[in-house]
């Protein structure tokens, strides 16, 4: 289902958090549950992933990340405040150490000229670290190319909090 490449950095990603003893929690929302998946495709990987969110809508956002719905209202899903508080989010409600978010406009459909489509915004937290918050201008490459190279975003930005 996934490229070997993503596969390949999946089983790193695991196998160095395993070493550290680090546990990996997720909060998905243009790639609804990639990362997770790609983890869960992977033997052994319940030894480091705890669980992940998939919060599509603006409504699970909130309910399940505790984003606020002002900050939903005045800066949009797909911007820099609201991914750090789905990583925020993500780890107060998971027994993890490092929290990964991804919010986008996947496409074909929903860019705005601010906002166009192929824009992610990434978060990446481990506890008792500062917050890495990364935006990616993909462009207009495909729905399936945005969510895996977002995918690999999310792996690398990962690794780099495990280091």
């Amino acid at each position: 289902m996934f490229p070997d490449r993503l596969k390949n950095l999946a089983l790193l990603t695991l196998d160095d958090a395993a070493e550290k003893r680090l546990r990996i929690v997720t909060a998905e929302s243009c790639t609804g549950g990639l990362v997770a998946a790609l983890f869960t495709d992977l033997a052994g990987s319940s030894k480091v992933f705890e669980r992940g969110f998939v919060t599509y809508s603006n409504r699970a956002k909130e309910e399940v990340l505790g984003v606020p719905g002002d900050m939903l209202a005045d800066y949009g899903a797909v911007s820099e405040p609201v991914a750090r508080m789905m990583a925020e989010g993500a780890l107060e409600n998971a027994r993890a150490n490092i929290a990964v978010s991804i919010t986008g406009i996947a496409g074909p459909g929903g860019g705005t000229p601010m906002k166009p489509v192929g824009t992610v915004h990434f978060a990446c937290l481990r506890e008792n670290r500062a917050m890495v918050h990364e935006v990616r201008h993909f462009g207009e490459i495909g729905r399936e190319a945005v969510r895996l190279a977002s995918v690999e975003v999310a792996l690398e930005m990962i690794r780099a909090q495990i280091s």
